[in-house]
């Protein structure tokens, strides 16, 4: 699994960790919080997926780390929403998995989701959001869900 940094470029779990690390002792007395957010582009051949990773220092700044992934062409909307939300939830595990989670455990996780209550996404809040908090995340949808909806979509394009 690989990350990307806008600054860094590509770099492999162990780096961003170490990325991560570095960013948390510039400032080892701040607080922090960890946010997972996922939005999709589509086009007919295939739908670009773009997952992000964001260490926000409250108050002070961000570091963030995306991930991409191209998959069929997704026909509706809520499949793709639903996707987006499967891909940061899998992110979450993936992070567990490669032992960052543990480097972060001392701060509050968000999932940010790019769905809100103007638009055709409003229907599947109830939804998708339920889906999340059932599994014990902290949820922002729109227009607090910027991991989603600002970062990763910049990324989509």
């Amino acid at each position: 699994m690989f990350f990307f940094s806008p600054t860094k470029g590509r770099l492999t779990v162990q780096e961003t960790t170490a990325d991560i690390y570095a960013f948390l002792q510039e400032d080892p007395l701040a607080k922090y919080k960890v946010i997972i957010g996922t939005d999709s582009q589509t086009n007919k051949k295939s739908t670009l997926f773009v997952s992000a990773l964001i260490i926000h220092r409250i108050g002070k700044g961000a570091r963030f780390y995306y991930q991409k992934k191209l998959l069929k062409p997704f026909k509706t909307l809520q499949a793709r929403i639903y996707q987006e939300t499967q891909l940061s939830l899998s992110l979450v595990d993936h992070l567990k998995k490669d032992g960052i989670a543990k480097l972060l455990a001392d701060w509050p996780l968000e999932i940010h989701l790019d769905i809100g209550q103007h638009g055709e996404t409003r229907q599947l809040i109830q939804e998708v959001v339920g889906w999340v908090t059932s599994i014990g995340f902290i949820v922002k949808i729109k227009p607090d869900s910027f991991g989603a909806s600002s970062v990763a979509d910049k990324f989509t394009r």
